[in-house]
């Protein structure tokens, strides 16, 4: 007897199961807003170091340096995905000094009213991401 032919999606001998899927992120308003502004705090840090100082090197080392340093202590100590475990106060503490500085380059640039805003938005958006967090 002839085997009949055989559908690419007939399950056979040689049916692998496949892999469940990685949890997909919720995305949503506030998500999109915590990528925003943590966004922007980069951005103003890096304006800052552009404006604040002599070009090229000083200049050059700052609007690299600032983001870079920003980026690399919220990655140790506040991302969901950081290397040294960090209870809610040590992460509390470390996003309020990131977002206190990104708000006040942008005091010293002469702008205190885009950064009364920027630290508004950060401290709004930073105790819904706290209360779901704990939640």
């Amino acid at each position: 007897m002839r085997d009949a032919p055989r559908s690419p999606v007939d399950p056979g001998d040689d049916h692998v199961p496949a892999t469940p899927a990685a949890p997909r992120r919720r995305v949503d308003t506030w998500s999109v807003l915590r990528v925003v502004v943590r966004a922007f705090g980069l951005l103003s840090l890096a304006y800052w170091g552009y404006l604040a100082w002599p070009y090229p090197f000083p200049a050059v080392f700052f609007i690299v340096g600032a983001p870079l340093f920003a980026a690399v202590v919220w990655y140790l100590f506040r991302s969901p995905r950081s290397p040294i475990e960090t209870d809610v106060v040590g992460k509390s503490v470390v996003e309020t000094a990131l977002v206190v500085a990104a708000g006040a380059t942008w005091v010293s640039l002469g702008h205190p009213l885009v950064g009364l805003v920027f630290v508004v938005v950060a401290a709004v958006s930073g105790v819904v991401a706290f209360r779901r967090e704990t939640a």
